[in-house]
């Protein structure tokens, strides 16, 4: 077999040999011939070489235009590296001094539950500081450990329930699976603080959202659902876009998002393999549904 395929490829170079190359020149006739196998072999290098070339281009055509988009997240993580860390300090002072004034006040004192849902709050934006400053390093983790998205919910609905109060909206906790998920529980109660304040700012006086978690399959799932309007004025698929925002908000609403809330949830669906979405939109309200794995 190997000799009949040796056979045929000389036959077929020795065919390519033209026929004048055989005939001696006339006199005074010069005569130039190129060896056919020998070009196909110079064409077969320049196209080689041509591959090689253009390969070696498209890579430096790529790195340059991706140089500027690792230089503008580089620049994101600084900023958020340098705000969160500048931040720390004044609230650990702050905590401390709620501290002292939490335990300066008498037992009977009706300031004293204001006091202690203050501190509350600020050991809550301590921890979501420090969830900050993880998030910006990419080589930095902390271990993986179960948590209760419902417990993170609860969180959330006990420190927005001031704004659902002076916004005449009402707050419902409907399915409360006790569902866990090692997504980090700063970063739950952050998600589900940005969803719930989100419908919160869409949602009239006199409405209600109610919030339902609950295990499905092998995913940890949070629904927030409102009674606004619905999502006009924007593609309900871009409202997940850094400072994309719907329009318009409850009437009588004088606080406005800046588009980054929904942004930043989906930034963590995605790192913790999970998803983010509008399963329901339309003038009766609006459904987001955050996905994450189970742990």
């Amino acid at each position: 077999m190997v000799a009949a395929i040796g056979a045929a490829f000389v036959f077929v170079l020795n065919q390519l040999r033209p026929s004048e190359v055989s005939e001696p020149p006339r006199p005074g006739e010069q005569k130039i011939y190129l060896d056919a196998p020998e070009a196909l072999i110079a064409f077969a290098m320049v196209g080689v070489l041509a591959v090689a070339i253009a390969g070696v281009l498209s890579v430096i055509a790529t790195r340059r235009a991706v140089r500027p988009l690792a230089r503008a997240l580089q620049i994101q993580r600084d900023f958020v590296a340098d705000a969160s860390h500048e931040l720390r300090t004044p609230l650990a002072v702050l905590d401390a001094r709620l501290q002292v004034l939490q335990r300066g006040l008498a037992p009977d004192d009706p300031s004293k539950p204001a006091v202690a849902d203050l501190r509350t709050d600020t050991r809550i934006l301590i921890d979501v500081v420090d969830d900050l400053l993880l998030a910006a390093d990419p080589e930095r983790t902390e271990p993986a450990e179960p948590v209760s998205l419902r417990d993170a919910v609860t969180r959330s609905l006990h420190s927005l329930e001031v704004l659902a109060r002076d916004a005449g909206v009402e707050l419902v906790l409907g399915s409360r699976d006790d569902v866990r998920t090692t997504v980090p529980a700063t970063t739950l109660t952050r998600c589900a603080t940005a969803l719930i304040d989100n419908a919160l700012v869409h949602s009239p006086a006199g409405s209600s959202i109610t919030v339902d978690v609950r295990l499905q399959g092998d995913q940890a799932v949070l629904t927030v659902t409102d009674d606004g309007a619905g999502i006009v004025g924007i593609n309900p698929t871009r409202i997940f876009d850094r400072f994309a925002r719907a329009h318009p908000a409850a009437p009588g609403r004088t606080r406005a998002g800046f588009g980054i809330g929904l942004a930043l949830v989906r930034d963590v669906a995605t790192r913790h393999g999970g998803d983010v979405a509008v399963t329901r939109t339309g003038p009766t309200g609006t459904a987001i549904e955050l996905r994450l794995p189970a742990g």
